[in-house]
């Protein structure tokens, strides 16, 4: 088993499947690509991921793109049980539910957010954009009702949602009294040790960067 990573830490994506990997304690080498520099165009990397995306996972000779993707792979290879990506039927689809969720509403929220300011040369979040964000935040206050997202077990829902939510957090801060259980899940997950070794840093990096750029 040879994994490698191909990261960039700003990229909530990314820092998900870097949760995953610290929860499961999975030997693997990293490879940073600066998407701020432009290093997913390179030949070499389109010819190990045609879409020039991160994260990207080889093992061996076989190469995933797409967090969501590489995460389920790790799970289902080498953790020692289901507890991250249950196969219970119902709750598993729950689990899958809430990452379609992520890819569909959270993650483009992100990327349009962030895109207006730092590549396009906003200088304040177009009401649209902010739009986004406080829809986002109202769907995943009615999905953090209970202790996780997916109820009483912490899986990668949880893991893959909360990269794009602290993300947007950064952008606009989460009102408690608008969006209390989404307010108090993403404090139950900042005290973990995986998210505050994770997540925490390319988070705070992206928030940085997102800020420098606005009037």
């Amino acid at each position: 088993m040879v994994l490698t990573l191909y990261k960039y830490d700003l990229s909530p994506p990314v820092r998900s499947v870097l949760m995953v990997i610290e929860h499961l304690k999975l030997p693997v080498q990293f490879v940073d690509v600066n998407f701020m520099k432009g290093e997913q165009h390179t030949e070499e990397f389109k010819k190990i991921n045609p879409q020039h995306t991160v994260p990207t996972l080889t093992d061996d000779d076989f190469i995933l793109g797409d967090s969501h993707a590489i995460s389920m792979y790790l799970i289902n290879k080498y953790a020692k049980d289901d507890s991250l990506y249950p196969t219970e039927p119902k709750l598993r689809a729950i689990v899958d539910q809430r990452l379609h969720f992520d890819s569909g509403i959270l993650f483009p929220a992100v990327k349009y957010a962030f895109a207006q300011v730092v590549f396009q040369g906003g200088k304040k979040l177009t009401n649209d954009a902010v739009e986004k964000i406080t829809s986002a935040y109202e769907f995943t206050d009615k999905f953090a009702t209970k202790t996780w997202l997916a109820g009483e077990q912490f899986t990668i829902a949880d893991i893959c949602c909360v990269t794009d939510i602290s993300s947007l957090n950064e952008m606009i801060p989460i009102d408690a009294q608008k969006y209390p259980h989404l307010y108090a899940w993403l404090k139950r997950c900042s005290e973990l040790d995986l998210y505050k070794k994770k997540n925490v840093p390319g988070n705070n990096e992206l928030g940085e960067i997102f800020r420098s750029k606005l009037a």
